[in-house]
């Protein structure tokens, strides 16, 4: 359970972005630091019951680091203003489509799907797409995905890809070239003693997402 000490901290954090405020408050961060891990291992647990490929994962390698890379940043401030981790066989380099979750004073989401993808599995999208869209369709229209992540996030072409034609039945899904689902959360929701169970609900929901794309992606098949 995510406690509000740990809102209360990225609220400050948001306001006093240097390095001199945070180590004075250094402390704070580390409490804080521990509340969103505890909560993460918590979802790192139940995300084993249904992802096989999790066995040996820990959360500390899911984790990102708060410390921003400002190295080639217009904006210098040090810190992220949230927690963030990333669930994906062996953490958050694992290289394959993960389950993205990110916790922000009145900006929380999870989110999951193709986001900036390369240039080889964006070709292998549209293929598929083309080739058999009532399977990517079949999960991504499905009553209880569309209420839980209603809209498509990423950019879209403006004109049809090379190669497709305007008349495609599938042209608008076609035209995208990211394909990212998110769902945020008030404040008041993830400081219930239930968000965690709320959240793997809507994982298990996004489930059927990652795998049709890690499959697309990375199956030796393909």
């Amino acid at each position: 359970m995510i406690r509000e000490a740990t809102f209360e901290f990225l609220r400050n954090l948001e306001e006093n972005n240097n390095r001199e405020w945070f180590t004075e408050n250094r402390t704070i961060y580390e409490q804080a630091k521990a509340d969103f891990a505890e909560f993460s291992d918590t979802m790192l647990g139940k995300l084993k019951e249904i992802e096989p490929d999790f066995g040996n994962t820990q959360v500390k390698d899911c984790i990102f680091r708060i410390n921003r890379d400002i190295r080639f940043s217009k904006n210098k401030a040090p810190y992220k203003n949230n927690f963030s981790v990333a669930f994906g066989p062996g953490g958050r380099h694992s290289g394959r489509i993960d389950y993205y979750f990110q916790l922000q004073n009145n900006e929380t989401f999870i989110g999951a799907g193709m986001w900036q993808p390369s240039t080889t599995n964006l070709a292998k999208f549209r293929q598929e797409l083309d080739y058999n869209p009532e399977l990517l369709k079949g999960i991504i229209e499905d009553p209880k995905f569309k209420r839980t992540f209603p809209v498509i996030h990423g950019e879209k072409l403006k004109r049809p890809p090379k190669n497709y034609s305007e008349n495609h039945p599938e042209i608008e899904l076609l035209k995208c070239k990211e394909l990212f689902f998110v769902r945020k959360y008030p404040n008041v929701e993830i400081l219930k003693t239930d968000f965690a169970d709320v959240l793997f609900e809507h994982m298990k929901v996004i489930k059927p997402y990652i795998h049709y794309l890690n499959d697309l992606f990375f199956s030796e098949n393909c």
